[in-house]
């Protein structure tokens, strides 16, 4: 009789692999009579003879494969990779990757796909555009995918904590409660693609990082996919501290829209100014969304058209 210890691949997320009331772990204990298997949290331990666990260990690699890939695994799923009978990959054009539940996440305008072609070229991105263009989900999706793909380490979303427009006081709580509502559409394009206990062991264990702006300095980010949303809320110090922040092995994703800037009228905004300024420098891209990216309700890109068309006249 051999032990085997396995332990499950780190980027899997348990839930996801055991199924509902461990519906799936059940049915692979059915599936393999010979074997005693026993699992906690992300360790497998399994007992049987040493032909049978090698087999075993071969199509729980194949399992594992598929349920990373595709946040889930079902029953016929595992049937036909017990079986030997691998499920056909799912052919999408512009696939990002899977989220909840296998959700294709997908670039969806031609721009989109553009930002997706120029992250595999260059290191520093701009993805200028309207509100609901897709410019954060689509940098977000590329993030998780590089995480995914063991590219980087780590993910770092940042954000200026500043009010569009009201003047929200003193908020109640700690430090991170008091800067989540600024943050909180970060947390919500992570929702859609990495389930929810595998979220918050990645924040618990600094994998995710969700901060804002002012702690970005004195920090090297190195290994990582870093990305700042609401660029245009940025001052010249702010953004210029943040883009010297690249350390090696590092991807860099600024978005912002220059025409809903929250700041004084008498301050500038970093992300025009460093537009400007980084015109022309190589590895450094820049992406222009525009109301046809849009892909939110369908009165939101009339609504932009409008504020456009209001602002032309005068």
């Amino acid at each position: 009789m051999l032990e085997k210890v396995i332990e499950l691949e780190e980027t899997l997320d348990p839930v996801a692999f055991y199924g509902v009331n461990n519906g799936n772990m059940q049915l692979i204990k059915n599936l393999y009579p010979k074997l005693k298997l026993m699992a906690r949290g992300n360790v497998l331990k399994v007992l049987g003879e040493a032909e049978v666990v090698a087999n075993f260990e071969k199509v729980l690699d194949k399992l594992q494969m598929y349920c990373a890939q595709y946040n889930k695994l079902d029953e016929q799923t595992i049937i036909d990779i017990v079986k030997g009978n691998a499920p056909n990959d799912v052919k999408l054009d512009n696939l990002i990757l899977h989220g909840i539940n296998g959700k294709a996440v997908v670039a969806r305008t031609p721009n989109q796909q553009k930002l997706v072609d120029e992250y595999k070229k260059n290191d520093l991105l701009f993805a200028i555009g309207p509100a609901g263009s897709g410019k954060t989900y689509t940098a977000i999706a590329l993030a998780v995918r590089s995480l995914k793909n063991k590219q980087v380490k780590k993910i770092i979303l940042s954000r200026p904590a500043v009010e569009a427009g009201e003047k929200l006081g003193f908020l109640p709580g700690d430090m991170k409660e008091k800067i989540d509502p600024y943050l909180q559409p970060l947390y919500d394009a992570l929702q859609d693609m990495i389930p929810a206990a595998k979220l918050k062991e990645y924040i618990e264990k600094g994998v995710v990082q969700i901060a804002p702006l002012a702690f970005m300095r004195g920090r090297t980010l190195s290994d990582a996919v870093v990305i700042l949303d609401e660029a245009q809320n940025t001052s010249v110090q702010q953004i210029k501290m943040f883009l010297t922040r690249m350390g090696l092995n590092s991807k860099v994703i600024v978005t912002g829209d220059v025409t809903q800037i929250d700041l004084p009228p008498s301050q500038r905004s970093g992300l025009i100014d460093a537009l400007q300024v980084l015109k022309g420098v190589k590895g450094i891209s820049k992406v222009e969304f525009d109301v046809l990216d849009i892909v939110r309700h369908k009165l939101v890109m009339r609504i932009v058209e409008a504020y456009d068309d209001n602002k032309s006249k005068e």
